[in-house]
Formats: structure tokens, C-alpha cells, sequence
């Protein structure tokens, strides 16, 4: 087995699972039901904030923060309806467990809950490949904050040099560069190749399955086993 002093850090969703356009509907009906009206680009463009900054973000700091709980908990209500139905994106769960085979150490690093947690690694269904898991309830600040990465690096004892974070938005790529670790992009979440590569991506590929079959010149090929 190689060496296991490498980190390779995954978001969830829109990286693995198909879920940003989910989150869109849900949080644009929680909004619609709190009074708000927000164009559901805007709402995109912010999914994978934690969802207190996610409000902040489309909703300002002058807002009444009184609704926030209630804006919260109706999307969380309205996304949970999807979790039986949660779909990975092809070649997710054969990712992982190549690189887990190469001796990384697999850590998710999400903003979801415990319980939406669950749902989605049920849908990923990588469990053995995964050594650890980072959720946004574990640090003070969540993406674009250094934090989440920080701390999931904490958990395997690895350093920013020999880790390779994967993620779907500029939240993701931005938290990279503040960590000091390399950034890969993924398009399925429906982030456009420029965004994500003006954020910090290193390297930016279509989806799962495409990344894995270009490990061999991923900027995971610039951390070799030692």
C-alpha cells in the first residue's frame, strides 16, 4: 500500500451527487414562502454557502434576520422529501475508491447536516473508501472560510501540501486558496470553467467519471506517495 500522508478532499454536493439543482427548488420555495422572490440564478450562484450565509448572501444584512430559523427549516423540510431519491453523478463512488486504492486518505467536506449527511453518502454508497467526513457544524465559519478545509486536514493529519481538494463552486476553490491547497473544479454543478478557474481552481473537468480518467495528469498526480 503507498503512503497514506495524502488527503484528498471532496464537497458533496454538485461534486458527487447531483443534488445543487434540489437545493435551487428547495430554497427557492422556502424563500417564496417567507415573502421573498429571488431569481433562481442568484439562489445557484449560492448554493454551498452554509445556509445562514446563503441567506445573508442573497437576502443582505438589513433583512428581518427574525425569519431566518424559519427560512432554514423549510428548506431543510423541502430538500429532505428528495433523500430516498438522491442520485450520485457517474464515476463518484469508482473516484474514491481509486484513490483510496492509491493510498489517499478520502475526506468529505461538506455544508450538509448530519441527516442530509447520511442521505447523501448513502447516494455516493462509497462508505469504504472514505475515512473521515467535515461538516460546516464543526468549525466557526464554513466556505469560502479557510475553516472546513482546515479542520479536515486536522482529522488525517495531513498538510495543505499534500492534499488536492475537489469542488463545484467558487465558494470551494476560494476556501482552497485560503488553506493553502490545491483546488480542482468540477462543471456538474453547474458552475461555469471560468468562474471556478478566476476562484483558484488548478484544474477544472467535466464530472466525476472525467476526472478519473485524467488522474494520471490531475494536479492529484503532483502529490506522489512517499
Amino acid at each position: 500500500m503507498p503512503g497514506t500522508d495524502r488527503a484528498a478532499l471532496f464537497d458533496v454536493d454538485g461534486t458527487l451527487a447531483d443534488t445543487n439543482h434540489l437545493h435551487v427548488v428547495a430554497w427557492w420555495e422556502a424563500l417564496r414562502q417567507g415573502g421573498h422572490h429571488v431569481d433562481t440564478h442568484a439562489i445557484h450562484r449560492a448554493i454551498g454557502l452554509p445556509g445562514d450565509q446563503l441567506v445573508e448572501h442573497l437576502l443582505g444584512e438589513e433583512r428581518d434576520r427574525a425569519g431566518d430559523e424559519r427560512l432554514s427549516t423549510a428548506h431543510d423540510t423541502l430538500y429532505g422529501s428528495y433523500f430516498e431519491r438522491l442520485l450520485a453523478f457517474g464515476g463518484a463512488a469508482d473516484l474514491l475508491r481509486a484513490l483510496a486504492g492509491d493510498g489517499w486518505k478520502v475526506v468529505l467536506v461538506t455544508s450538509a447536516k448530519n441527516r442530509e449527511l447520511e442521505a447523501l453518502r448513502r447516494a455516493v454508497d462509497a462508505d469504504d473508501a472514505i475515512t473521515a467526513s467535515a461538516t460546516s457544524d464543526d468549525v466557526e465559519e464554513g466556505k469560502p472560510a479557510p475553516d472546513p478545509i482546515e479542520h479536515a486536514l486536522s482529522l488525517v493529519g495531513v498538510t495543505p501540501d499534500r492534499a488536492v481538494f475537489v469542488g463545484d463552486t467558487v465558494w470551494d476553490m476560494q476556501a482552497c486558496a485560503r488553506a493553502g491547497v490545491a483546488g480542482v473544479g468540477l462543471l456538474c454543478g453547474g458552475i461555469p470553467h471560468d468562474d471556478l478557474t478566476k476562484a483558484g481552481a488548478a484544474a477544472v473537468y467535466d464530472d466525476p467519471a472525467d476526472l478519473l480518467a485524467k488522474l494520471g495528469t490531475s494536479p492529484f498526480a503532483s502529490v506522489p506517495a512517499r
